[in-house]
């Protein structure tokens, strides 16, 4: 398990290389309003229950995430640290606990699989877990009001 964290860290894929290939399986526009949708609120519920749960193994782990996340992309780093943020403050003033953060991250899994049927192709994470940290990375490159290459 101790291997492939670390490996995460260690990838030389670019960000838009990433990008690229998570868009593959993220072409349908059904599939992506869905995606748009689940994959923050998959993030912000596993927040949820990780700091319901154990803080402190919580935010070790948030701060890996955005270690990986500042080795793709300043930009990114700085905009998944504003999400973060908002997330562990939502927590804070909305501590419904652990069983309703998992709810929510159930129901959001079965949007996204919903997505992925009506796509007709496999969520990337079937292929490399990473793609688990590039979801919500695709989400925020996609609201940014300049076209990119991964579309």
């Amino acid at each position: 398990m101790t291997t492939a964290v670390f490996s995460t860290f260690k990838s030389k894929k670019s960000l838009d290389s990433w990008l690229a290939d998570y868009a593959v399986s993220h072409q349908h526009p059904i599939n992506k309003k869905i995606h748009w949708l689940c994959v923050p609120t998959i993030f912000a519920s596993i927040v949820g229950m990780g700091i319901s749960w154990q803080a402190a193994f919580t935010l070790v782990v948030l701060a890996l995430v955005m270690l990986f996340y500042l080795r793709l992309s300043t930009t990114l780093f700085i905009a998944m640290g504003m999400f973060v943020l908002l997330c562990l403050t939502a927590v804070k003033l909305l501590p419904f606990g652990f069983k309703f953060y998992f709810a929510v991250f159930v129901v959001a899994w079965i949007g996204q699989f919903i997505g992925h049927k009506i796509e007709g192709k496999k969520p990337s994470f079937f292929d490399d877990l990473q793609f688990l940290l590039i979801g919500p990375t695709w989400v925020v490159h996609s609201l940014r009001p300049t076209k990119h290459p991964a579309d």
